[in-house]
């Protein structure tokens, strides 16, 4: 029985641990990579290379691949993921999952269309961890839940924001780009907090509000804090900022009336704090593009290109949103170096810090990991909680 067959689109950057996926999933007969796309051509390219999907599809049957990881920049992703669908190809598409809800609806009319699969790169939701909490949520460990947060703190440097034309960019000519804080680099810590709370589909928040910063010279949000309501009432706040002055695991908080649950979505790391129990469990992970291929065979995907309609509606709030505001020079410090690369081990979330070659300074919020806590814990806004870069003078 022959494996099926893997092409990558986009192997520089983040396409990089896709190709290692890839190779760990050849090496136990589960898959082979077939092909590799990108416009620059490698120099050791591992399978046969293509400069474009298109060039790909149109090689003839014998060079289709049964999959398509799609790791390209935001506003490429219906496009590329459409054609693949079409030429009825099922793919793995990075997050975020579109630019904008209309495209979201539309990738999702395509795949119901054409009947392929299309799983969406949100890394958590292979996570063990995430039913654990909601199993700890349901069996009332941590009594009524009271709020759901979600906190990062990370650091990106000014070679990041450079790493690409679309970086920090929210457009791009007519086209949303949308690459900010809230809807790329933690876009995970959103969408684990919104599936813990069990919000799904775009129906499932009743409004998002936003508060969006910048400290960079860069059009998309850097710094920003979101509150959103779940038509089931559960409250959801959103601390998260690449302007810290060193990189701390991201969490999801579970509030409740008799305890709080934390996960480090990173390290699959649970925490349950109440007043009878303090424990701590990490937890597996299954690969999403292992999944996906097991998914063909009947499996439910883990996630789905359905399942991110919550998380849809939070980046079209951002989307749509009044540009954000510069942080003031007064509340800010430019550092020149990184206290911490990493986040977490290799193959997991959020590793890479941009170009390591590259302008290595980076801005630094005062105090901005206490107000990333304050927003996430108690649901509110930068501005509603008065952090000095908000007041007028």
């Amino acid at each position: 029985m022959s494996l099926p067959k893997v092409a990558v689109v986009g192997i520089h950057g983040h396409g990089g641990s896709h190709l290692r996926t890839v190779a760990d999933l050849e090496g136990r007969s589960l898959a082979r990579l077939s092909a590799v796309v990108d416009p620059r051509e490698p120099d050791d390219a591992p399978a046969p290379w293509f400069a474009s999907l298109g060039d790909l599809l149109s090689a003839g049957a014998d060079a289709l691949p049964d999959v398509v990881v799609l790791s390209t920049p935001i506003h490429t992703h219906l496009p590329l993921a459409r054609a693949a669908m079409e030429a009825g190809i099922d793919v793995l598409l990075e997050k975020p999952t579109t630019a904008s809800l209309a495209e979201h609806a539309e990738l999702v009319a395509v795949a119901e269309r054409t009947g392929r699969l299309c799983q969406v790169g949100f890394q958590t939701f292979g996570s063990h961890a995430l039913p654990a909490v909601v199993d700890l949520i349901a069996r009332g460990e941590v009594g009524q839940v009271t709020g759901i947060g979600a906190i990062g703190t990370w650091v990106r440097t000014a070679a990041y924001w450079a790493r690409s034309p679309w970086a920090g960019r929210r457009r791009m000519g007519d086209r949303a780009v949308v690459d900010g804080v809230v809807t790329n680099p933690l876009a995970h810590a959103v969408a684990t907090a919104l599936w813990v709370g069990g919000a799904r589909a775009g129906t499932d928040l009743a409004y998002v509000n936003t508060d969006l910063w910048r400290a960079n010279p860069i059009e998309a949000d850097d710094t920003s804090s979101l509150r959103a309501v779940g038509t089931d009432g559960t409250r959801y706040g959103f601390g998260l900022t690449l302007c810290a002055a060193e990189r701390t695991p991201s969490r999801v908080i579970v509030q409740g009336t008799a305890g709080e649950i934390e996960l480090e979505y990173e390290h699959d790391l649970v925490r349950l704090r109440t007043g009878r129990v303090v424990a701590e469990k990490q937890y597996g992970r299954t690969g999403l593009l292992e999944n996906l291929l097991r998914a063909r065979a009947g499996e439910r995907l883990l996630c789905d290109v359905r399942d991110t309609g919550a998380f849809m509606q939070v980046l079209e709030a951002v989307r749509t949103a009044p540009d954000p505001a510069p942080i003031a020079d007064t509340f800010v410090d430019w550092v020149d170096g990184i206290a911490a690369v990493t986040g977490g081990p290799a193959g997991k979330i959020g590793g890479a810090q941009g170009n390591p070659e590259g302008d290595a300074r980076h801005p630094v919020v005062h105090d901005i990991a206490e107000w990333c806590e304050r927003a996430a814990r108690e649901q509110r806004t930068f501005t509603e909680l008065g952090a000095p870069w908000t007041v007028k003078n």
